[in-house]
């Protein structure tokens, strides 16, 4: 989510800015900025924390908008540097603390090295929702949302039937440019409302996907930068299974964009017609 701060246009409803300061009593004397970029909630700079309301409507197959699973994953994740730190949830509602810096642009594989960071994060085993751990349940998971797609989506890729890893690992679930910032001291992960639990090739995934870096970066990433991304990503195996993997995740990619599509989101047409494009060569 591309955060950049604006004058208060859209103010929070008297029952969220109630909840909110009866929680956060210290709030009570400063506006509420709305910040700009974020595709799925509403979201404010108050003080030193930021607000995030829900919209409930928000979500899709592919990409939950959990409040309670956010909390959850700020709890694990801040105390590692992750991700900011939660000061307070509601009904629909967490606020944490906003974190400076610009959102991430270049350097891919300080986004690898971060990631792994995620990756290895110990978690219980019921900590969060379970992703597909099959080829055949990602091409599962993928046809089940084209069946109100907008557009033509080709075939499945085959199945390579390369064994996923032993045990699940923790994910961001939605590593997209616009949810990694540049804090002073290192990459802060943002927007954690789809934490998931599967194999670490979902994010690889996601952060390389054509579509998600054009919409929210505006330009894909050159194949040096993928090669350096996957070059820096510490986990051969892991890179391995991805590079085995990428036709049907960047598939089940280009099914979520004709989804969204298909919603009125416009420019998720471009955004499948340039992950469908990429599917040859990410895979090499």
């Amino acid at each position: 989510m591309i955060f950049s701060q604006t004058a208060p246009v859209t103010g929070p409803s008297a029952r969220l800015r109630f909840e909110v300061l009866d929680r956060l009593p210290d709030l009570a004397n400063h506006d509420w900025l709305l910040l700009s970029g974020g595709r799925s909630n509403l979201v404010w700079r108050v003080g030193a924390l930021v607000v995030k309301a829900f919209d409930a409507g928000a979500q899709s197959p592919l990409f939950p908008n959990d409040p309670a699973a956010e909390a959850r994953a700020l709890r694990l994740c801040a105390p590692l540097n992750l991700a900011p730190a939660l000061r307070a949830q509601g009904a629909g509602w967490i606020a944490y603390d906003h974190v400076a810096g610009p959102v991430w642009s270049t350097d891919v594989a300080s986004v690898a090295r971060i990631l792994n960071r995620v990756h290895r994060t110990p978690v219980l085993a019921d900590s969060f929702r379970n992703l597909p751990m099959s080829g055949d349940g990602l091409i599962a998971a993928a046809i089940s949302m084209t069946a109100d797609c907008l557009g033509d989506l080709p075939p499945p890729p085959p199945n390579p039937g390369i064994s996923f890893q032993a045990s699940r690992s923790l994910l961001h679930g939605d590593a997209v440019p616009g949810n990694i910032i540049e804090s002073a001291k290192s990459l802060i992960l943002i927007d954690w409302q789809c934490p998931a639990l599967g194999d670490p090739i979902e994010d690889i995934a996601a952060f390389l996907s054509p579509a998600m870096q054009w919409l929210y970066r505006g330009a894909v990433l050159t194949k040096a930068e993928t090669a350096d991304f996957l070059l820096a990503y510490p986990d051969a195996a892991t890179v391995a299974r991805y590079r085995a993997y990428a036709p049907i995740l960047h598939w089940r990619m280009a099914a979520h964009c004709l989804w969204k599509a298909a919603r009125g989101a416009a420019d998720y047409a471009r955004a499948a017609e340039l992950e469908l494009a990429s599917i040859g060569s990410l895979a090499r």
